[in-house]
């Protein structure tokens, strides 16, 4: 891990400690915490996407959490200028940013910055849309997969907002979204420490996703989700609704499926979920990785975390 740094991002799987870890440096170092979760950004999802409570968040400041309605799109670009205008805003009050979070995407373009797309096309998107009211949208996957492999490949089938993107970019330009990404550039000159919290043990990991699960039933996780069908304008292909749980709670509560399959369902898509993190992770050989269950490496690393930020103050 380099010496010296401009910020410190924290990934890692759903359910591996990564927040819990990032909690522990704000409680001893003048630090603010930067969420880098597609869910958290959403007002109204709560329980589901494990964020911080708000008594937390007034005694240690996070960031890009409850800035949109769930109705409402963000992207990653849109994240990235969120993000540098955090870090740039944190740094000047003399403090130290901490990212930490899920959303390897986010992570990704942070990094590596954004590829120039081609500009959305309003009619292309209708017909896109209507396409897909017609034949689905998993159908609609196996367009792009025909164009575009390799970005089919990292969209899930019923991904309505990125379907419809790659298939758009496509119709547009004639060029696959995949090969336009290839051209990429960071627009920062920010130095990043990298850090992920990696299980060897996929068991563990299991066991802690399904038991987070049924404490986020047990605090109301059902109700929240009647809470968001019950808000006008918002239908299950909203992109906050791709959140794994709240779209397997929303098919129970429309009549789709029964409670414990949909239950069954969530568990499994959050593993599934954990497993693509991971991927992310194994491709990017920059990321320093910790087995959250090795105590004493993991301790050694905190430690020399709290030595390097206080060494730059």
């Amino acid at each position: 891990m380099a010496a010296e740094f401009d910020a410190l991002l924290i990934a890692g799987p759903t359910a591996s400690g990564k927040s819990a870890l990032a909690l522990r440096l704000a409680e001893v170092l003048p630090v603010e915490l930067i969420s880098v979760d597609s869910a958290q950004v959403y007002r109204g999802l709560d329980i589901g996407s494990a964020k911080p409570s708000r008594r937390l968040r007034e005694r240690i400041p996070h960031h890009l959490i409850d800035i949109r309605d769930p109705a409402d799109t963000y992207s990653a670009g849109e994240f990235v200028t969120d993000a540098l205008q955090a870090i740039q805003a944190i740094r000047a009050r003399g403090n130290f940013p901490i990212f930490v979070g899920g959303t390897m995407l986010y992570f990704n373009a942070l990094i590596r910055g954004i590829a120039k797309l081609p500009a959305a096309d309003p009619d292309i998107r209708r017909a896109i849309d209507a396409a897909a009211a017609e034949r689905g949208w998993p159908a609609l996957h196996d367009e792009l997969t025909v164009v575009d492999p390799l970005a089919a490949a990292k969209i899930h089938r019923n991904d309505a907002q990125r379907i419809q993107r790659a298939l758009e970019v496509y119709r547009v330009s004639g060029r696959p979204i995949s090969q336009w990404q290839l051209d990429t550039q960071a627009t920062h000159a920010w130095r990043f420490a990298r850090l992920a919290l990696v299980p060897t043990d996929r068991a563990w990991l299991h066991e802690r996703i399904e038991q987070r699960f049924r404490q986020m039933m047990q605090e109301g996780f059902l109700a929240e989700v009647a809470g968001l069908r019950s808000k006008p304008g918002l239908s299950p292909t909203a992109p906050s609704l791709r959140a794994v749980g709240y779209r397997q709670l929303w098919a129970h509560l429309a009549g789709e499926t029964d409670l414990a399959t949909a239950l069954t369902r969530a568990v499994a898509a959050t593993r599934q979920l954990a497993k693509r993190q991971l991927t992310w992770i194994h491709a990017d050989s920059d990321w320093e990785r910790l087995d959250p269950q090795q105590t004493d490496p993991l301790e050694a690393r905190v430690a020399a975390l709290q030595r390097g930020l206080l060494s730059q103050r």
